[in-house]
Formats: structure tokens, C-alpha cells, sequence
């Protein structure tokens, strides 16, 4: 009984408005900012759209950068392994630029892509709200009309993402 009084008390004195307690506004670090805003490069007017599908197919060139080397875990392609994220988006840019000119999704998948199973074998992956698969891909790809090509960022790096069915 007597435990439970304390807990009252101290629940009253520092509950939500009472001077110096907690608020629902209130947060930890006072400077803390938020996530940084996305790269310019992501497909934030895709993303904006409400999905389309609830199953797609699609191939993607990923690419990284040498700060998300931890959630590789020693596994992260040479080519990342040199790269500033400024540089990451540079080269996105450049892709998007030869895609849309024309250039043929696969073969660039092939030479670019630093996801070493879809670069190597060409073949889609399925993707539904719950395959597995980082959300931003999902998000993504099932907002993609078919043949469309997007970007989006996840802690592996950019995705450039094309609908093939």
C-alpha cells in the first residue's frame, strides 16, 4: 500500500503537465533533428502514390556506399567499399540518365549492380507487402506501373527498381 502511494505521488509530480516533467512533446536531446531528409535521388513522387499491386516482379541495380559497411558485415562489394554516398548519387544520376536513353535494364543490371544474386543470375525478384525484402524495395515496387524504373534508399544503399511485371 505504502509502495503504491509513492508511485501515485511520484506519478502526479512529474506526470504530463506539471512544471519540469514530461510532455508528449518533449524529447531526448532537445537538438535531435529527425532522420536527414532522402537523397535527392529517391522517387519521392512514386512514393507519394498509393501502391498499385499487391504482387509484382522487378529487377534492380543496387548501390552503396562505404558508411553502410556495417550492415554488410564484411560482405560489401569492393566497389561500394570506395564510395562516398555524394558519389553513390552521382552515379545513380548517371544510370538513370543511360535508362532513360535507352539503355537496356539487364546489361546494366549485370555491370553495375552490387547485389551479387540478381546481378549475377538477371532473374526478378516476386514482391508482395510481406516478402522479404527491405520495405522500401516493397513500398516501391508496388508502386511502380510495369516498365517503370524508380529509386528508393534502404540501409543497403539506393535501389534503381524497374517493374517487368
Amino acid at each position: 500500500m505504502i509502495r503504491l502511494a509513492i508511485v501515485v505521488m511520484f506519478a502526479t509530480a512529474c506526470g504530463p503537465g506539471s512544471p519540469g516533467g514530461p510532455t508528449m512533446n518533449s524529447k531526448m536531446g532537445g537538438n535531435d533533428l529527425g532522420p536527414p531528409p532522402p537523397s535527392s535521388v529517391v522517387s519521392a513522387d512514386i512514393l507519394a502514390r498509393e501502391p498499385i499491386a499487391n504482387t509484382a516482379q522487378a529487377k534492380h541495380i543496387l548501390i552503396a556506399w562505404k558508411d553502410l559497411e556495417e550492415t554488410y558485415q564484411g560482405h560489401m562489394d569492393p566497389r561500394a567499399a570506395k564510395r562516398s554516398k555524394a558519389d553513390a548519387e552521382t552515379q545513380v544520376k548517371q544510370l538513370l540518365e543511360q535508362l532513360k536513353g535507352g539503355a537496356d535494364f539487364d546489361a546494366m543490371m549485370k555491370q553495375y549492380s552490387e547485389d551479387p544474386g540478381s546481378a549475377s543470375t538477371g532473374h526478378p525478384y516476386k514482391v508482395t507487402p510481406d516478402a522479404g525484402l527491405v520495405i522500401e524495395f516493397r513500398q516501391l515496387t508496388l508502386r511502380l506501373h510495369v516498365n517503370e524504373v524508380g529509386v528508393c534508399q534502404s540501409d543497403y544503399g539506393f535501389h534503381i527498381i524497374k517493374r517487368v511485371e
